[in-house]
């Protein structure tokens, strides 16, 4: 079984605490991947119900291979992360992932009133990029094939089936 190899630290994005959850599930994801985005709503809804007991982190992982806007997306969500506003960023992005393309990362800058220019420098900065490129590092060190790849409590999670109720069982 493969286990995580990068802990989770300072600049990874976090909801709930780590330190207290009994489950902390880390996805390794692609903004583009439609895997990932069946999966979203039920990480969602299964970190929103159990709030208490869950902590959870998103690592980036775009396949730039197979999908020509996932590195853009996975590099707005992070410049929207700059401005505090990783999370709604990487929600409204899954939310319209069946139009993902340039324009609509435009209109989710601006849907979020986010400031445009600082985007537009964050987008470039080496830091960026290799936060991204350590987040995808990280999920191939730790044995990450493919998206979306979830890490429970450290090991790799092989009983998603892409229902819902597999998540309920991590938590039963």
């Amino acid at each position: 079984m493969s286990t995580l190899r990068i802990p989770i630290g300072p600049n990874d994005h976090v909801q709930g605490n780590p330190e207290t959850a009994r489950i902390v599930l880390v996805e390794y994801g692609d903004y583009q991947c439609p895997y990932c985005g069946h999966a979203f709503p039920l990480v969602r809804q299964f970190v929103k119900e159990n709030q208490d007991d869950v902590a959870f982190v998103f690592r980036n992982f775009p396949l730039t291979d197979a999908h020509e806007y996932a590195m853009a997306a996975a590099t707005v969500a992070e410049a929207a992360g700059k401005q505090g506003k990783f999370w709604e960023m990487h929600d409204l992005i899954y939310d319209n992932q069946n139009i993902l393309n340039e324009a609509l990362l435009n209109e989710c800058v601006k849907v979020l009133k986010l400031d445009v220019n600082k985007i537009e420098n964050e987008i470039n900065t080496e830091e960026l990029q290799n936060k991204i490129e350590a987040d995808f590092e990280g999920g191939v060190r730790s044995g990450v094939n493919g998206t979306p790849s979830f890490f429970v409590n450290g090991q790799k999670w092989e009983d998603y089936d892409g229902t819902y109720d597999s998540f309920i069982d991590l938590i039963s």
